[in-house]
């Protein structure tokens, strides 16, 4: 695969305080050395971009001797704390703002979705707004009038496609902005965490396109999102900005377990529901979220030897008279270690519409400390409800009695004692 996106040492130096071109001795200090060949004296004083620490300088680096590349069909995540500097790097990826110093090489059409209203004129219609955006990406009208129904159709603002977008709620931007952007066909798609605008439905299919963007059209696609789940569903492939620098590179998975770590953040429950998959319509059963009890320190991270139990919500849209719930557990390389159905064990009977929180044990069940991978699945009488083959993962801790324990050679049990409860 080519590469459609080279950062090198890209760097960017904001001034803080009132927005100006400062004094006249600051002008004449930094032609002087201009002329003399010399670097711009007030790159050498800027502080880093810690927000929570008051600097010593009036200059800081957003940005700070950035590399990295992004070949063609690649969904990239982007993550870091507010102020890491991840919306200055869309930003100057987007063109809308220039570094300081350092380059960016970008191959093809890119469209941004960076802010509510991004590329929109608020006076025009949303019709109008959609020609004026494919006349941006450089598309023809005949192009655009073939897209037309689809984004439409995508966005869910129909009713209202003929007046003017200054009356539109921050939603209805987001969900027109983005069907532009998706249904346009740039070579590259940036999405910033604008997404959050939308309610939980139109995420669901905002990641779920994004994710056949890359997969069918082979375009790609940066994303930042501060929701974990979205990222880790949607990206094979993440950086961590930590104030203004990048100080990891890998595996989604990677990255965020040391984001976390790093920013002490706990993830008491991921929210099934933002994750994409395929739904069918006439479901009965859905998972709401799942959660890892037992956790040691920061979440997802058990000691070993300690009862694995993770518990489920799970919505009863239809009632159905019987169902059953399985689990899949996974190494890292997503070889499979284990399954378990419920069935095996015990039938889930007549549960009334509604939220129900079960728990799911796994007795006399030793892993080895590695990390591992979730697969779930609920299954009714009526046919399959609901498929999430990556729901989350979970890490088993190294502790003094691992490493002395010579009888668990093998990384899992083929039938391991299960038990489920409700709460």
């Amino acid at each position: 695969m080519s590469t459609v996106i080279k950062v090198e040492n890209l760097s960017k130096l904001y001034r803080l305080g009132n927005v100006g071109l400062g004094t006249l001795t600051d002008d004449l200090n930094r032609w002087w050395h201009t002329v003399r060949g010399k670097e711009d004296p007030y790159l050498k004083i800027g502080d880093e971009n810690e927000c929570l620490k008051k600097g010593l300088s009036e200059y800081i680096w957003a940005l700070r001797d950035i590399n990295f590349e992004v070949k063609e069909g690649e969904v990239l995540g982007i993550i870091g704390r507010n102020g890491a500097g991840k919306s200055t790097l869309l930003k100057i990826l987007s063109r809308t703002t220039t570094p300081t110093r350092g380059k960016v090489k970008i191959k093809g059409r890119v469209a941004s979705l960076l802010e509510v209203g991004t590329g929109f004129h608020p006076e025009l219609t949303g019709r109008e707004n959609i020609f004026l955006n494919g006349a941006i990406l450089g598309m023809h009208k005949t192009d655009i009038q073939q897209n037309f129904d689809e984004i439409v159709d995508f966005s869910g603002v129909e009713r209202y496609i003929d007046t003017p977008v200054k009356r539109y709620s921050s939603g209805m931007y987001v969900r027109l902005a983005f069907a532009v952007a998706a249904y346009l066909k740039p070579d590259i798609l940036i999405v910033d965490e604008v997404l959050a605008v939308g309610d939980a439905e139109f995420q669901k299919k905002a990641l779920g396109k994004m994710k056949d963007v890359s997969k069918e059209g082979g375009r790609t696609v940066l994303f930042v999102s501060h929701n974990m789940e979205a990222i880790l569903n949607l990206c094979s492939q993440s950086i961590l900005l930590t104030n203004g620098v990048i100080s990891q590179v890998g595996s989604t998975s990677s990255i965020i377990d040391k984001y976390l770590i790093v920013n002490e953040i706990q993830k008491d429950k991921i929210d099934l529901s933002l994750i994409s998959r395929d739904i069918n319509l006439k479901q009965n059963i859905a998972f709401k979220s799942i959660s890892l009890i037992n956790q040691h320190s920061l979440n997802w991270q058990i000691k070993y030897k300690q009862p694995l139990i993770f518990k489920f919500e799970i919505e009863v849209i239809n009632e159905v008279d019987q169902f059953e719930i399985g689990i899949a557990l996974f190494t890292n390389n997503d070889f499979e270690i284990v399954s378990s159905l419920s069935s095996d064990f015990t039938f889930l009977k007549n549960l009334k519409r509604g939220i129900h929180r079960i728990n799911y044990s796994f007795e006399d069940f030793y892993l080895l400390p590695n990390s591992y991978k979730v697969g779930i699945g609920i299954r009714s009488e009526k046919g399959n409800e609901d498929y999430i083959p990556m729901a989350c993962h979970f890490e088993i801790l190294i502790s003094e009695k691992s490493a002395n324990d010579k009888s668990n050679t093998r990384k899992g049990i083929l039938v391991p004692k299960t038990k489920i409860s409700f709460n």
